[in-house]
């Protein structure tokens, strides 16, 4: 994944995060996850609920501790920072996340959370100066004046997800984690959310990690994507590329669910993914797309795949291709 030339504002060396059970199982939510992102892109990380993606973007983050593996933030390894440490830090890294209202105090009004962070991390030297900046962080993301005194409950879902985007940018950051942020919004007003978060990212320079089950809106906002299936990344490649030549059967299945306003594709039939899905629960070895794979060989239900190059900049990890 590295390119010549080009330093990553965040990288990951066999990135895991698991979960303790009773018993003494484990359940593997990150699986060493490798990957880079670089200053000013988007890398959209997709696949189905239960795969990892958020508990990777909190991991990164380190709001959740990770039990294995490296994070790189800015060429610094920051992986055993202390809270202290990464308070700090925070100005540079923060997160959208997926509910607008459960993320926001419902007790303050939509200029009081705005200057939230900026009030905790002392960012201006009086209570004047911190309003006068969420005010103008207002109109940088499409929030008229006169919600400044309103409520949450008293908001739509793209006003509330405004106001997550203006919070996050109110410490001037340079890395972003969008935590599924236009799910739970209707259609119209996903397309609003994803051109701010575009418009911003050109303004300001900024390096998202777009977190989504959706690759219809990925392909929109991504210049690369990595496919995640419990825990495990199963291929990567710059956006264009995976959508004309995926090689991997669960993002071609993943593909193939997107619906497409073209007549020509009328009739095509979606490739269902069958089969059981397997526990991420003290896994053993073997693809974990097996049960449900139609190309599954016996090789693949007792050996890992590796991670490998199909071609430049594109990675699978898969025995059938």
């Amino acid at each position: 994944m590295e390119r010549a030339g080009k330093t990553p504002i965040l990288k990951t060396e066999a990135l895991e995060k698991l979960f303790k059970l009773k018993g003494g199982s484990k359940l593997y939510a990150v699986d060493k996850i490798n990957l880079e992102i670089y200053p000013g892109e988007t890398l959209g990380v997709v696949g189905e609920s239960g795969c990892g993606k958020s508990t990777l973007g909190r991991t990164i983050l380190k709001l959740l501790e990770p039990t294995g593996g490296k994070i790189y933030f800015d060429g610094q390894d920051i992986t055993d920072y202390s809270p202290r440490a990464m308070r700090a830090l925070r100005r540079d890294m923060q997160i959208v996340f997926q509910d607008p209202y459960s993320s926001i105090d419902p007790r303050k009004s939509v200029i009081e959370t705005i200057a939230e962070y900026m009030f905790i991390h002392k960012v201006y030297k009086s209570k004047r100066e911190t309003f006068e900046k969420a005010a103008e962080l207002m109109e940088q993301v499409g929030l008229a004046q006169r919600f400044a005194n309103s409520y949450p409950h008293e908001l739509d879902g793209g006003r509330r997800q405004r106001i997550g985007i203006a919070r996050a940018m109110s410490l001037n950051p340079r890395f972003i984690v969008c935590d599924e942020p236009v799910s739970a919004l209707d259609v119209s007003i996903q397309a609003q959310i994803l051109n701010l978060l575009m418009d911003l990212q050109d303004q300001f320079g900024l390096s998202y990690m777009f977190v989504t089950h959706d690759l219809s809106v990925v392909k929109h906002i991504s210049d690369s994507i990595m496919v995640m299936y419990l825990g495990k990344c199963v291929e990567y490649a710059e956006s264009e590329e995976l959508f004309l030549h995926p090689v991997h059967p669960y993002t071609k299945a993943l593909l193939s669910a997107i619906p497409r306003a073209d007549l020509k594709y009328r009739g095509t039939p979606a490739q269902l993914i069958q089969g059981e899905v397997t526990s991420p629960i003290d896994v053993k070895p073997g693809c974990r797309f097996a049960r449900r794979c139609p190309l599954c060989t016996d090789e693949c239900s007792t050996k890992t795949p590796e991670w490998r190059e199909i071609s430049p900049g594109h990675f699978a990890a898969c025995f059938c291709i």
